[in-house]
């Protein structure tokens, strides 16, 4: 009987953004340790190293409230970032092809009443480069073109269940708020200003 083989990690940062998105809910990381070996078959040891991946990626956003470390990570989340790599390899690839271009129309101009020089040589090296080059940013730009439709729509499906989850985040901290006001006596402004929650926070509309 052949030994099963454990994830990638590639799959299990598909896994783990799987907990997020799913649940559209907030964890520390001693309750992803607990979620993600049982839900998705990753291996207790390699959650932190693989959150911390996702976070360093822009693709799990994290932050520090009192002395705990809260991830989360939105559908949209995904999305955006999906699209900012989408216009990283756009404005390269235009680069290249302008480039190209300019180095196509150098060579044209030295083939004209000239016989092969060095300089010549290595215009067309680099005019070789350039072309594959621009073929390599080709695929990898047809790559998230064919992702992009897709995931815009279900970015648009989850829009709902985004805003309902955030509202029950803002439900939940005016409930801490009002909690510490009373049992602490302490003023609103100076919660504000202690947990970093901006004057306009307030429930998210659509």
């Amino acid at each position: 009987m052949s030994k099963r083989k454990g994830l990638s990690v590639d799959e299990k940062r598909i896994k783990m953004l799987e907990i997020f998105h799913e649940s559209k809910d907030f964890y520390q990381l001693k309750e992803l340790e607990k979620i993600a070996p049982k839900e998705k078959g990753i291996i207790v040891q390699s959650v932190k190293d693989i959150v911390q991946g996702l976070v360093d990626d822009g693709l799990v956003d994290s932050d520090k409230i009192g002395t705990s470390v809260y991830y989360w990570s939105y559908p949209s989340k995904a999305l955006n970032a999906k699209k900012r790599k989408l216009d990283e390899l756009n404005t390269k690839t235009e680069e290249v092809t302008k480039k190209l271009k300019e180095t196509e129309k150098q060579v044209e101009t030295e083939k004209v009443g000239k016989d092969d020089s060095e300089e010549r040589g290595i215009i067309i090296q680099e005019l070789e480069a350039l072309t594959k080059k621009e073929d390599e940013l080709r695929k990898k730009l047809q790559q998230y073109k064919d992702n992009d439709p897709e995931l815009y729509e279900k970015m648009n499906s989850d829009i709902k269940v985004i805003v309902e989850a955030a509202n029950r985040w803002t439900d939940n901290i005016f409930a801490v708020k009002s909690w510490c006001k009373r049992k602490f006596n302490i003023e609103e402004n100076l919660l504000d200003k202690q947990f970093e929650i901006p004057s306009d926070f307030d429930y998210v509309t659509v």
